[in-house]
């Protein structure tokens, strides 16, 4: 029933995202995993198309929040608003209340309205003046953001990029690929004729199956070489936090359960070191514009000198 479901939602969202195969499986085992997605690449390239197929297929509650560099917090979270007749405050909440919330260019926001995400990002919860509340579940952020040379944009700080299980690139299509999207776009956006082939609840239970997916320990203790590799890398100012490596556990987990297995195996792993890990790192003598590249070579080279297990 799990297997049935994910290949629908993978199926519907690739028929809106086409020739980006590897990144729908990415945002998916991201979403299964109770992760977030950061979709990093230029204007134009179909960042904004992929969340609202996604948001669109998964049946929930969507919003959608443009990021500008006069958003406040409250914009997001919400406010409590005094009301004249009562004499009292009612509080409105914010588009953070939901279960897919697509931020649309988030690095050209303040970092202090970034940073109105991070409880939200991290505990599922919003705390207004001394009151906390849950969001609804399921729960996921799917942002995008420009590169960081393009003009009017705020980089990242290193714990809010700690936020996102995955960062992803979506690059030019090939030629073939861009005459299809040509001819898909004749009558009309591809994604607005999306329709729901799950729901909330089924997305909370394949989460819950995700746990279920076991992990030997000789696969564990390959992921802590991983990260231990990182933290002692000369060429690595950061390395993997804690936080990253429960991240690539719990991805490996949901990569299994995509690929139709209840256990790990190795492979699981390398393949979700870069978009998982890369990100989470910091370079020493990087320019931010070509960090995640060499991020990127790095985790490539301890991944090649480590033993994997048998």
């Amino acid at each position: 029933m799990s297997e049935n479901v994910i290949q629908a939602i993978r199926t519907n969202v690739e028929s809106a995202v086409l020739g980006k195969q590897e990144t729908v499986r990415l945002a998916v085992i991201a979403l299964l995993a109770g992760g977030h997605v950061l979709l990093e690449d230029a204007p134009g390239l179909g960042k904004t198309s992929l969340a609202r197929a996604l948001a669109k297929t998964l049946g929930c509650q969507f919003n959608r929040l443009q990021f500008t560099p006069d958003l406040l917090p409250s914009d997001i979270v919400g406010a409590n608003v005094y009301r004249p007749n009562s004499g009292d405050f009612e509080f409105r909440p914010g588009p953070v209340f939901t279960n897919i919330l697509l931020a649309d260019e988030i690095n050209r926001t303040t970092p202090r309205t970034q940073s109105a995400l991070l409880e939200a990002m991290s505990e599922e919860q919003v705390s207004i003046e001394g009151e906390t509340l849950p969001l609804p579940q399921p729960f996921l952020v799917l942002a995008t953001q420009n590169p960081f040379e393009f003009e009017g944009t705020y980089p990242l700080p290193e714990n809010q990029l700690d936020r996102f299980m995955v960062c992803l690139e979506l690059g030019y299509p090939d030629r073939e690929t861009e005459r299809e999207v040509f001819r898909r776009h004749r009558d009309g956006e591809p994604t607005d004729a999306l329709e729901a082939v799950t729901s909330a609840d089924q997305i909370t239970e394949l989460q819950k199956q995700v746990t279920q997916v076991r992990v030997d320990d000789s696969i564990s203790d390959y992921m802590l070489d991983v990260v231990e590799a990182s933290r002692n890398h000369p060429e690595l100012a950061l390395g993997v936090s804690t936080r990253g490596a429960l991240t690539l556990y719990r991805a490996a987990q949901a990569m299994a359960l995509v690929e139709e297995r209840d256990f790990v195996i190795p492979d699981d792993v390398k393949q979700l070191i870069t978009p998982v890990l890369a990100h989470r790192i910091v370079c020493r003598g990087a320019l931010r514009d070509g960090h995640r590249r060499r991020a990127s070579q790095i985790l490539t080279s301890i991944t090649d000198n480590l033993a994997v297990p048998k």
